[in-house]
């Protein structure tokens, strides 16, 4: 399961990433952390998306939301008593937490990223002194982009991403999935298209990805 991802790129070429000239200053930065981590019940955690507007034509625009749709489980000491937990991947799209927003495309988004993380099978501290992780880029797309979903919540706006079975590169890293990845020649179907049409492109990423273990670089990515 993918908790861990770096989005090290200016929030003007985010956009320009996903086809869009943005009508602001060169030099604006996202208002998120470079490395996104999941939230949690004290302190919420942010990551941008883009989605489309529901202004004019329906333009994209970048939003800063809170990663993880909100549910309760039930405490393993006592199941009558429910615990706060945040989902950050989307697994069952099937299921009543993920259908409603793959059904609606105005609640489909880009998650944009440019390294994501899986845990090491080995364990161990990595050189940033957080638990080691095998780093994934898309070496043709520096900024790269995960099929999203997001909803409001009593919190605010939340995001999570949906996943799928993992490819030949991840798999012997993370047997179980990976992160649903677009290539750009989707991003219109997967904002705007049917649930059926937007379905089929939760499916593991065909194209070239690089693998590393050293913990990227904050260089920025243009």
């Amino acid at each position: 399961m993918c908790n861990r991802y770096r989005l090290s790129a200016k929030q003007a070429a985010v956009m320009r990433a996903c086809g869009f000239e943005p009508p602001y200053p060169e030099d604006e930065t996202y208002p998120v952390p470079r490395e996104i981590f999941p939230t949690g019940k004290k302190t919420a955690r942010h990551g941008l998306v883009v989605r489309r507007s529901s202004q004019g034509n329906r333009p994209l625009e970048p939003v800063a939301m809170e990663w993880g749709f909100p549910t309760q489980v039930p405490s393993k000491r006592d199941p009558a008593v429910k615990l706060d937990k945040y989902v950050t991947n989307a697994r069952n799209l099937a299921s009543s937490m993920w259908k409603p927003s793959l059904a609606n495309p105005e609640r489909r988004c880009l998650v944009p990223f440019t390294h994501f993380a899986e845990p090491h099978p080995e364990g161990g501290t990595g050189d940033d002194g957080k638990p080691r992780q095998m780093w994934f880029s898309i070496p043709e797309e520096p900024i790269a982009f995960f099929a999203g979903l997001w909803r409001p919540t009593l919190r605010g706006e939340a995001y999570a991403f949906a996943t799928t079975s993992p490819n030949a590169i991840v798999s012997p890293w993370h047997p179980k999935a990976m992160p649903a990845i677009l290539h750009p020649r989707d991003f219109a179907t997967w904002l705007d298209g049917s649930h059926d049409e937007a379905l089929a492109l939760v499916c593991p990423y065909d194209g070239a990805m690089t693998e590393q273990v050293a913990t990227p670089s904050d260089e920025m990515v243009d």
